[in-house]
């Protein structure tokens, strides 16, 4: 426009509405410092492709770099790296009656439920999934074709002497849960039951929640021909679980280190020593 109407830069500044500098700034181009930290924002991100940016931000402080995250926002977008957005979950209508107990402590209470799904060959796939609710940590992820309430006592008296018993274990209202080999080993082992009313599954929100990563994370992005092959990829997905993957509700730690702040602040902090009792199998 200036060069056609043989005007000053000046006058084309005051009649567009902006300042002259506009007109003699070139874009700086980027240091070899901020491409490689975009380098590593695309690679961190790929490796972690169900992350959301202001996680794949925490992973990126934790590997010592100093990133922004409205950056790694950007550069997602740029990359073409978005997480789809979830879909809406239908809210329930009625007034929710609610459970007794809210875990305030590492081993108050767990939860544990069940996760459906076929190999490829089309056997069945049953997991088994026992977690922490206060520190999210997953105990066991169990997978056999068909699971009967003397695995799921067996699962549990395996998990109890490695992390320590809980106060309560809450659950739905299924034959495994509810069956009385069950019900009379956590009664002499003084552990309580929370049973969540019929067809109400957010009242056990933790389980429901590490059911739903669970799949989208790793059923859903795995094939899985056999039963061994499933063990396999299982163990591995809940070490990443419970090791590398940041939650929100943690302050973006992963649980296992969110546990190890638990330790420092004291021995025995967070942890029910009147559940803890040496010889309980």
């Amino acid at each position: 426009m200036q060069s056609a109407l043989s005007c000053s830069g000046r006058a084309i500044s005051r009649w567009l509405g902006f300042s002259r500098s506009s007109l003699r700034y070139r874009a700086k181009p980027p240091t070899s410092k901020q491409r490689l930290l975009e380098a590593q924002i695309v690679k961190v991100s790929r490796e972690h492709p169900t992350l959301g940016y202001k996680k794949v931000a925490g992973l990126l402080r934790t590997q010592g770099l100093r990133v922004n995250k409205k950056l790694v926002q950007r550069i997602r977008r740029e990359e073409g790296l978005r997480v789809p957005p979830p879909r809406p979950r239908l809210r329930r209508q009625g007034l929710s009656t609610g459970l007794p107990q809210h875990a305030t402590h590492r081993n108050h209470v767990w939860a544990w439920d069940f996760v459906s799904d076929y190999t490829q060959r089309g056997g069945k796939l049953r997991c088994f999934n026992l977690i922490d609710e206060f520190t999210r940590e997953c105990h066991c992820i169990h997978a056999d074709r068909a699971i009967r309430a003397a695995d799921v006592l067996a699962v549990l008296q395996d998990s109890i002497a490695e992390h320590g018993a809980p106060q309560y274990i809450r659950s739905d209202n299924g034959p495994e849960f509810i069956a009385k080999a069950i019900q009379n080993w956590l009664a002499e082992n003084d552990i309580k039951t929370l049973y969540i009313d019929p067809g109400c599954p957010w009242q056990n929100g933790y389980a429901e929640s590490f059911n739903a990563r669970f799949r989208t994370e790793c059923l859903d992005r795995e094939l899985l021909y056999t039963l061994s092959e499933s063990r396999v990829v299982f163990a591995d997905w809940r070490e990443y679980y419970n090791q590398v993957r940041p939650h929100r509700s943690l302050g973006l730690l992963c649980p296992s280190d969110f546990a190890k702040t638990l330790n420092q602040q004291g021995p025995g902090y967070g942890r029910p020593t009147d559940s803890l009792r040496p010889g309980l199998n």
